[in-house]
């Protein structure tokens, strides 16, 4: 067996072994119905000028490189795969993976917004993970967010001369992360609790899914980790399309 294919080997068991520990339950999405029709539409209208900038990236894109194209539709299907796959958290709900760091580090936090909301609006049809109702608050929480706190970090890490796979860790861990704690805040908005108000309720909401959350985000990380290697090996051509293999 020759190195790269050692190589696709392990990769296809880490895989592996994370669906076999992701028994089927309801998202932690924020579901259908649960926030009140005031903050549905607040939290739509936010992301709206996330959403045309990240049409506007994706264009240009699509116009000065085609060879992007193959790595733009990867990273959206790393998305959709990798938030489908759900953990049952200590009150019934469930914490899971969002994948969107991955995007972030090639692309950019715009461009994660499209490919947010498409696998969000796809996930609400068709697996009823989430909701059309609540769209706009999960699109901001997975797919604004995190993107951002990745797209950070990681160029934070660039300038302080880190390790490329450490920077990768650091940015997909951290953006995971930092979706739920924004989901816990949105909830927490719009169900403050009543001894306390919005900071006791946030708090509440961290801690159900903390004990989930934190090794799921250590495990986003190590795959994303992966599949860089894994780009980083056989598609270097694309890689420069995208300006990453300069990083």
């Amino acid at each position: 067996m020759t190195k790269k294919q050692n190589f696709l080997l392990r990769l296809s068991i880490v895989f592996s072994m994370v669906f076999a520990v992701c028994p089927n339950a309801f998202g932690m999405h924020i579901m259908e119905g649960y926030l009140p029709p005031a903050y549905c539409i607040g939290w739509g209208v936010v992301c709206i000028p996330f959403i045309v900038r990240g049409f506007i990236r994706i264009r240009k894109i699509f116009e000065e490189n085609r060879k992007s194209i193959t790595i733009l539709a990867m990273a959206g299907a790393y998305i959709f795969v990798i938030s489908a796959l759900k953990i049952p958290s200590v009150t019934g709900s469930c914490s899971h993976m969002t994948g969107t760091g991955l995007g972030a580090i090639l692309f950019g936090p715009s461009v994660v917004s499209i490919l947010g909301i498409i696998v969000l609006l796809f996930q609400a049809i068709l697996l009823a993970h989430g909701g059309l109702t609540t769209l706009g608050a999960n699109t901001f929480s997975m797919a604004i967010a995190g993107p951002l706190v990745s797209y950070g970090l990681y160029a934070l890490c660039k300038k302080c001369s880190l390790n490329k796979k450490v920077s990768v860790f650091i940015a997909a861990a951290a953006g995971d992360l930092f979706t739920y704690c924004v989901t816990s805040l949105q909830l927490a908005l719009a169900y403050p609790s009543e001894s306390g108000g919005v900071m006791a309720s946030a708090v509440k909401f961290l801690g159900v899914f903390a004990p989930t959350q934190l090794p799921l985000a250590i495990v986003e990380g190590i795959l994303t980790v992966l599949i860089v290697m894994a780009l980083e090996n056989y598609a270097k051509p694309e890689l420069k399309a995208v300006g990453f293999s300069k990083a």
